[in-house]
């Protein structure tokens, strides 16, 4: 399965001083962890779906083989972005997604699974040995909004600023896991794109967009709940 050349490289790892700018339209980086943002639009059994498809289209790549893409559910036919991130004894592994709705659902699955295993720059490609113990996580996003500074929901909104041709996107549930204030959120979005911190107060584009985010972890543990 071909890797389309509209997949982002994402990292929300915004506290590494290494991480570098993302260029406008140009790959990108974005790492995921961390409760749902969002009241699930996709039922437990579409949520399993994905995972099961984004754990194969990992390893059909490593056995050479086409991953199916039929399309299982009407559900996952709309052009939708996402994340998928990858993680192996609780350590980020790769990350990579679509920030805007560009393909059907569950090909975005696929194609950012396959490419956060084997064509995310800050890691070695994933392993056969590997890939039998990576855990997935899958952010669903809404189309970015622009937005003012002061409608910004901690929790509830990811971020993307865009100023000069450069580009900075963290997931809703980065502050959350860094305990940031929304100042603090824009300022290290501002500082994922190489940007001057205050650069959302100084013309850049503010743009906001909701996910619903699952994986592995979330879904054996709602199984263990319910049984």
């Amino acid at each position: 399965m071909p890797m389309s050349p509209r997949l982002h490289n994402s990292s929300s790892q915004v506290a590494a001083p290494e991480l570098g700018a993302v260029k406008a339209g140009k790959p990108a980086t974005c790492a995921a962890s961390g409760q749902a943002t969002s009241a699930h639009e996709f039922s437990r059994q579409e949520r399993l779906l994905l995972l099961r498809l984004a754990h194969d289209s990992i390893s059909s790549a490593l056995e050479n083989r086409e991953v199916p893409l039929e399309i299982p559910t009407p559900h996952f036919a709309g052009n939708r972005g996402v994340f998928t991130s990858l993680y192996l004894r609780g350590e980020l592994r790769g990350c990579v997604g679509y920030v805007l709705p560009s393909c059907p659902l569950h090909r975005a699955v696929a194609e950012t699974a396959r490419a956060a295993a084997f064509e995310d720059d800050r890691f070695p490609p994933v392993t056969r040995q590997e890939a039998t113990h990576l855990e997935i996580e899958i952010s669903i996003l809404s189309p970015p909004q622009a937005v003012q500074a002061e409608e910004i929901e901690v929790g509830r909104h990811g971020l993307l600023v865009t100023w000069h041709g450069r580009r900075g996107l963290l997931l809703p549930q980065v502050p959350i896991e860094h305990g940031w204030d929304r100042t603090t959120f824009l300022e290290q979005t501002c500082r994922k794109a190489a940007l001057p911190l205050d650069a959302w107060k100084n013309g850049a584009a503010i743009e906001a967009f909701t996910a619903e985010v699952f994986g592995d972890q979330s879904e054996q543990c709602e199984s263990v709940t319910r049984g």
